[in-house]
């Protein structure tokens, strides 16, 4: 009976702590030293309210960059496109996802991984409750190139997707 006692005090205590723990703001298991991903988003706009102005910021972004060979998105990316995601629940506009690549790999090749590099945006945004009706998707490849030098820099800026309202 003793143990049974126990055994239920222990599950409370850890469904206790992993409910602290997912509710915590912010943090990273690196602890100290650990770059913020808040860092560049909380601009002050004038908005009382700083959650307005971090919301403001990260509506103003519409370019979302991938690595390397990579569909995957940056977490960065996401705090944003959840923003958009609510706008876009909220008003229906539509909007076009384009997916670029740098000049790296062959045309097809690149062509190829910009659509999956709009798709994982889109899918993204899907999963926030927008409309896939809502979302029309493009792919340039390596067609549209914003920078044109042959370094990691300029290859950097081409490896995007572009959400244009």
């Amino acid at each position: 009976m003793e143990m049974l006692k126990f055994g239920k005090f222990a599950a409370l205590g850890l469904a206790l702590a992993v409910a602290v723990g997912c509710s915590s703001k912010g943090g990273d298991a690196a602890g100290e030293g650990a770059v913020d991903p808040n860092a560049g988003y909380g601009a002050d706009t004038g908005a009382v309210d700083g959650s307005l102005s971090e919301e403001a910021a990260l509506r103003a972004i519409t370019t979302f960059y991938f690595e390397y060979d990579s569909s995957d998105l940056k977490a960065e990316a996401m705090r944003a496109l959840d923003v958009h995601a609510k706008d876009l629940k909220g008003n229906g506009a539509r909007v076009v996802l384009e997916g670029h690549a740098d000049e790296r790999g062959t045309r097809e090749y690149n062509m190829a991984l910009g659509e999956r590099r709009s798709k994982a945006v889109q899918r993204y945004l899907v999963l926030q409750g927008v409309s896939p009706a809502q979302l029309e998707l493009v792919s340039y490849g390596e067609e549209r190139a914003i920078a044109t030098g042959n370094d990691e820099q300029s290859w950097a800026q081409n490896r995007r997707v572009e959400l244009r309202k």
